[in-house]
């Protein structure tokens, strides 16, 4: 990517940030800053050695050594503020070849950036009656802003009117049905022509609830402008595909390497993904760069529930809630931080106080839910997490929690129907066939092929607690299938050979191999897993030989088919 490029995105996004912010528009003017100081900078004319001495002498600036975090570019792009924790940053180090902006074969569309007309030409009363309704909208007092400006026909007095009439019929949770009614006309047209004709919004991309399928989002009619690449990404991580989010935003680096912003969704789309490890390196860089952000640190707080890393959870909360603790986000991870120790009545007070302040936020209902099932109060789970779904069909969890809750009431069918529509919306996720399994397993239903197919999915999903395996051999046992219960019992004795696990399930394994195979006259197989047996020194091996002389009469059993093969 050249220079001139840079410089044609960085004229853009300073016009936008500009123009939004003149509008009231503040969360996407923010988005537009945030994105300005992630490109990357051109290289100086200089030698590289005067770049780095350059480098060098401004990290020995006041404002560095005190320990302020500085946000200017020049310390953002010293190579070592950075680890490199996302795919793109290690091949970076490694020097390897990256695709930069645009993908290959597109072309992007040019976008003229609109005159903004100021108030000069609009007359001294005008523009004094603009600044008199733009304090009111900046004090949250939307009504009166809108009528200030009755009467007045200047294109920033028109949208700000019809802006702060927007946000104060959106504040009393009347614009459910508001979009379809704009115009008469389909809310997915109204927005690509506004995206078309400004794509420099992104508020206005950012309205994932249009794109619920992968078909409306094809037929979208917009402009290949650079800003469609934010918009896929972003899309397709709510739709869940997060491989594909993760390609486009890996891309994206290619321009925007130091956008903390782009980092933060690409290790929200390696937690989705199941990479932990390298989703938690990258919300601590993050943290290094930005130690007051409060954007998506609720996906980096569920990341350390879900590892159980206390202290680092602990580190977080106390530090969002010394930045901002009447974010919704902050609540969330404090609701986290209660529930990893327990106390999940303070979990769910947090929660509470998050939906408070967000009434749509997804996750604060889902994790609501979860607290309630911990405390098995099942009708506050139910109707937590039928918020969750109301609000967004596709969350997979609020309906896979919907199936754990029935199953607890012991409605084994209403549960079933839960974790059908979870796993029909996260079939690469494991844990959901798992339940989906044990459900068919329990007593009334007692469905084994069918939990059988869900075990074998299960296994093929990186099941990477190893549930699913022995749950095969033991059902393919139950059917009387010897050749597969071996099959997937020395697979599961492989797996934990692996990961160097030792248990109660090890020993189940090794005894039916054993059994096995003397059944089948392979005698010598049939010794190699008895000796393994025999020499098992792991925890519960009291609950198969009580003493040594169990052993010995153990393996007499089987000595006698060996001497009898070796006469023979």
């Amino acid at each position: 990517m050249t220079s001139n490029s840079k410089e044609t995105y960085r004229c853009e996004l300073r016009a936008a940030i500009h123009q939004l912010g003149d509008r009231c528009l503040y969360s996407a003017a923010k988005w537009a800053a945030e994105l300005l100081v992630g490109i990357e900078a051109d290289a100086p004319p200089s030698s590289s050695f005067s770049a780095a001495s350059a480098s060098a002498s401004s990290r020995a600036s006041p404002s560095t050594s005190s320990g302020t975090p500085s946000t200017s570019s020049a310390s953002r792009l010293l190579p070592h503020n950075h680890r490199d924790g996302s795919s793109f940053r290690r091949l970076l180090s490694s020097g390897g070849a990256v695709t930069a902006t645009p993908l290959a074969g597109v072309s992007y569309v040019s976008t003229p950036i609109p005159h903004d007309d100021g108030l000069d030409g609009c007359g001294a009363a005008a523009a004094d009656c603009y600044l008199l309704a733009k304090s009111y909208f900046d004090c949250r007092e939307y009504r009166r802003a809108a009528h200030a400006l009755r009467g007045q026909t200047g294109r920033k007095h028109v949208f700000l009117r019809c802006y702060a009439l927007y946000v104060f019929v959106h504040a009393l949770n009347y614009c459910r049905n508001f979009f379809p009614l704009i115009n008469g006309k389909h809310p997915h047209q109204d927005f690509g022509i506004a995206i078309s004709s400004y794509p420099w919004n992104w508020s206005a991309w950012s309205e994932q609830s249009l794109c619920t399928t992968t078909d409306i989002l094809d037929n979208l009619n917009l402009k290949n402008h650079w800003m469609k690449d934010f918009f896929l990404a972003s899309a397709y991580q709510e739709l869940k595909m997060h491989e594909e989010a993760l390609k486009r935003y890996e891309s994206l680096m290619g321009i925007f390497q130091f956008s903390d912003y782009i980092q933060a969704q690409i290790a929200t789309a390696q937690y989705n993904l199941r990479e932990l490890d390298e989703a938690e390196m990258n919300f601590e860089e993050i943290l290094r760069n930005d130690p007051y952000r409060v954007d998506s640190m609720d996906v980096y707080s569920n990341l350390l529930y879900a590892k159980e890393c206390f202290s680092a959870l602990s580190f977080l909360t106390h530090k969002v809630f010394l930045t901002d603790k009447y974010r919704p986000e902050s609540c969330c991870i404090i609701a986290n931080y209660y529930s990893l120790k327990g106390q999940h009545e303070k979990s769910v007070l947090y929660f509470r106080r998050a939906l408070k302040l967000n009434r749509k936020y997804l996750s604060a209902w889902t994790l609501m839910g979860h607290e309630y099932v911990e405390m098995k109060n099942t009708p506050a789970a139910i109707d937590a997490y039928r918020r969750a779904v109301d609000i967004n069909p596709r969350d997979y969890r609020a309906w896979y929690g919907l199936g754990q809750t029935y199953e607890m009431m012991g409605m084994p069918s209403y549960a079933l129907y839960y974790f059908q529509k979870s796993s029909y919306l996260q079939s690469n996720d494991a844990r959901l066939w798992i339940a989906m399994a044990q459900c068919y397993e329990s007593a009334p239903l007692q469905m084994l092929e069918e939990a059988i197919k869900c075990y074998t999915r299960a296994a093929n999903s990186n099941d990477w607690e190893g549930i699913a395996l022995h749950q095969l051999a033991k059902l393919h046992c139950i059917l009387g299938h010897s050749e597969q219960a071996a099959f997937y019992y020395k697979k599961d004795l492989e797996r934990m050979e692996a990961e160097e696990k030792k248990g109660p399930n090890m020993i189940e394994a090794l005894l039916f191999l054993v059994r096995h195979y003397k059944d089948k006259k392979r005698f010598e197989e049939a010794e190699v897993y008895c000796t393994r047996l025999l020499d098992y020194t792991g925890p519960v091996s009291d609950l198969i030989f009580k003493d040594n002389s169990h052993k010995i009469l153990f393996f007499m059993f089987f000595l006698q088919d060996f001497v009898h093969i070796t006469k023979m």
